[in-house]
């Protein structure tokens, strides 16, 4: 790997939805993934973790935005392993819009599998967490590495922090979900219902995060798919920049290092008889001097272990010319 002139990578709409329940996720999620479907002119794979989506599969007339069915596929179910085995196999040829609602049961479902020993306030222990968060991560990977747009829903939580007599007080909003999981996706929209002044409620999505700059801090009313239009004429047209999971890249890490290591013994190891034949060699004191002199600036590099016996090798050596003198 080496430096090299930047190039966009991003082939994909990846964003995050997250609000109260009520507040327009599912629908505008429809939505947008219908539009982003058409463009591909593929499907529609959608997460149902609480089949929030039924009234939607349905033509209702009544209904003023959308009264038609949306046509979409779908699996309803909040375990991570079988949302994880379903978007692995997912077809990308088939399927050009992945959305997953909600991200929230997802993460609280992996949570409660976990089966372990428990603190005695019943909290998770700390050295838990990283095999909790291995399935999640792996499905973070999935939909932020795969080819096809992605939109990940969440149910709103709040942020907490203490005030100045160190009280717990709410200072803000966030995903309810895994910490990076509303950081991970280019783009990050908080739902909230707004009424007007006719006292009719519409749909507000505050555009939380926009790597574009597009958007950024926009407040979009009634969000419509062509809302997005002016980020996706950015998108790339190559594939989707690939990371792999934390898992793959740690397990190539590893490996790099254990070569290293192996390089770094076989280089102290040829270091070591190197100055070995070198004090062997030596027929007086004086070439002894010289020979031991190899070992400066040398000492961390050959560690203590070889050191060791290179010392009981000049010892010897030194014992004998004194001896023969």
């Amino acid at each position: 790997m080496a430096f090299a002139k930047a190039k966009p990578a991003q082939a994909f709409f990846k964003a995050g939805f997250y609000g109260i329940q009520g507040s327009g996720k599912t629908l505008t999620g429809l939505l947008f993934g219908e539009y982003l479907a058409g463009l591909e002119k593929k499907r529609i794979a959608y997460v149902d973790t609480e089949h929030g989506t039924d009234f939607y599969a349905t033509a209702i007339p009544e209904r003023k935005i959308h009264p038609a069915a949306f046509d979409f596929d779908a699996v309803y179910t909040r375990s991570i392993v079988e949302v994880c085995d379903e978007i692995e196999a997912l077809d990308p040829t088939k399927y050009g819009v992945v959305v997953i609602d909600s991200i929230t049961h997802i993460w609280e479902a992996t949570k409660a599998a976990y089966k372990g020993k428990m603190l005695s306030n019943g909290a998770i222990p700390v050295q838990a967490w990283a095999q909790i968060k291995k399935p999640y991560k792996k499905l973070m990977s999935l939909l932020l590495d795969g080819q096809y747009h992605v939109i990940i829903s969440g149910r709103q939580g709040v942020v907490m922090e203490e005030d100045e007599e160190n009280q717990p007080k709410v200072v803000g909003a966030k995903m309810k979900a895994e910490g990076e999981t509303p950081y991970e996706p280019n783009f990050l929209f908080q739902f909230r219902p707004e009424w007007t002044e006719e006292k009719v409620q519409r749909i507000a999505a505050f555009v939380e995060k926009d790597r574009s700059g597009i958007l950024q801090g926009k407040t979009l009313y009634e969000p419509k798919p062509t809302d997005i239009d002016p980020i996706l004429r950015y998108l790339s047209a190559g594939e989707q920049a690939r990371f792999g999971n934390s898992e793959s890249t740690a397990e190539r890490d590893a490996a790099a290092l254990e070569l290293e290591e192996d390089r770094a013994k076989e280089e102290r190891r040829a270091l070591f008889e190197q100055i070995k034949a070198a004090l062997l060699s030596a027929q007086n004191i004086a070439e002894l001097k010289t020979a031991w002199s190899l070992t400066n600036g040398k000492r961390t590099k050959l560690g203590e272990e070889f050191i060791s016996k290179l010392e009981t090798i000049k010892n010897t050596q030194r014992t004998t010319f004194v001896e023969a003198a």
